[in-house]
């Protein structure tokens, strides 16, 4: 069984997505980085981000994960922030893009 997780982007978009990709992994880093020093206000500001550009771009479950990021943030629930980026970070390494 396959942990792949198909996605299927806009051709129109086919140029922007490694770009995408690359910032959102640096953003992780941020958000981890963030939340360890406590910084509410940044973790908030990067999930909601990433709630907003991920459908833009054809990224639904990143879209979703960025709600939980800013919710959390919102809330003080700092905590939790590293097992949502694990989840990110598992999405991201089993995603198989197809260009449509």
């Amino acid at each position: 069984m396959s942990d792949k997780i198909r996605v299927e982007i806009d051709k129109e978009l086919e140029d922007l997505i490694p770009t995408y990709l690359s910032n959102l992994e640096k953003n992780m880093q941020k958000i981890a980085a963030a939340a360890a020093a406590g910084n509410q206000d940044e973790v908030r500001s990067l999930g909601h981000n990433m709630k907003g550009s991920g459908g833009g771009y054809g990224f639904q479950q990143v879209s979703e994960i960025g709600k939980s990021i800013e919710e959390a943030a919102k809330t003080g629930d700092l905590d939790t922030i590293p097992a949502k980026i694990k989840e990110l970070k598992h999405y991201l390494a089993n995603i198989d893009i197809s260009y449509v």
